[in-house]
């Protein structure tokens, strides 16, 4: 990882979703080249995805249920692949591997209890998890 490749992370951390060709111009490549290191930074996992921040004319960020997901894997799942499987999931808003008894810390945006009593099922059915422990967030 060289220089370009830092300014290309941090223009792309301040934007996203600029095209290829704006971002060569930025740091001095042809669009190609642009596209090539977006590629390589992909490929290596330095970025590992996009999000879409809304503004005021966004969902109300005090609707639903927001809550913090202590999550203890069955011993034959790997920390990794369940990090990457659960930010694919709508509702959690971000998702790190912690030290202490858990192995892993999501925090979760969910619609009503329902929807995060399903969360929790799908993390245990299908994400490997052995055990979980949920705290609600007050305000």
């Amino acid at each position: 990882m060289d220089d370009v490749d830092r300014q290309i992370m941090a223009i792309l951390v301040a934007r996203g979703r600029e095209s290829f060709s704006a971002l060569g111009r930025q740091v001095g490549l042809s669009t190609n080249a642009a596209a090539a290191r977006v590629r390589r930074l992909e490929a290596d996992g330095v970025i590992v995805g996009y999000q879409a921040v809304l503004g005021d004319r966004g969902p109300d960020p005090a609707a639903g249920i927001e809550a913090f997901i202590d999550v203890r894997l069955a011993p034959e799942c790997d920390s990794d692949t369940f990090l990457a499987w659960s930010r694919s999931l709508p509702a959690v808003v971000d998702a790190a591997h912690v030290t202490g008894p858990y192995d892993d810390h999501l925090h979760v945006r969910v619609r009503d209890m329902a929807a995060l009593d399903q969360l929790l099922r799908t993390l245990k059915k299908s994400g490997g998890a052995a055990q979980t422990q949920t705290r609600l967030a007050l305000r």
